[in-house]
């Protein structure tokens, strides 16, 4: 079934209810600092693991101590979409798990 586009103001209504989350352009975006580098990349793996469970994918970018994310919904032509939320709540939840912050 396909997933619609949401709209803008449900977008900001749901964006507040995930501090540290933000809209850059068509995308949900959000970088972690953690306390080692190697403490980033065990939570790349985990974020990985979580996108395949949920078969949605964002651009994963690992740094120096750093993890950021940057999704949206191809099949929705690149908006922002219901799923897009998903993967950005259960990303929040498993982060300070991994020291993130």
């Amino acid at each position: 079934m396909p997933v619609e586009p949401l709209a803008q103001n449900e977008i900001e209504d749901r964006l507040a209810e995930l501090p540290g989350w933000s809209l850059d352009g068509d995308r949900l975006t959000r970088s972690y600092r953690l306390g080692s580098h190697v403490a980033a990349t065990a939570m790349v793996v985990h974020v990985a693991q979580v996108q395949e469970e949920l078969d949605h994918h964002s651009d994963l970018t690992l740094g120096y101590n750093t993890v950021s994310l940057s999704v949206h919904t191809h099949s929705a032509g690149g908006a922002v979409t219901v799923k897009d939320f998903e993967l950005a709540r259960k990303v929040e939840d498993l982060a300070p798990g991994h020291g993130a912050h």
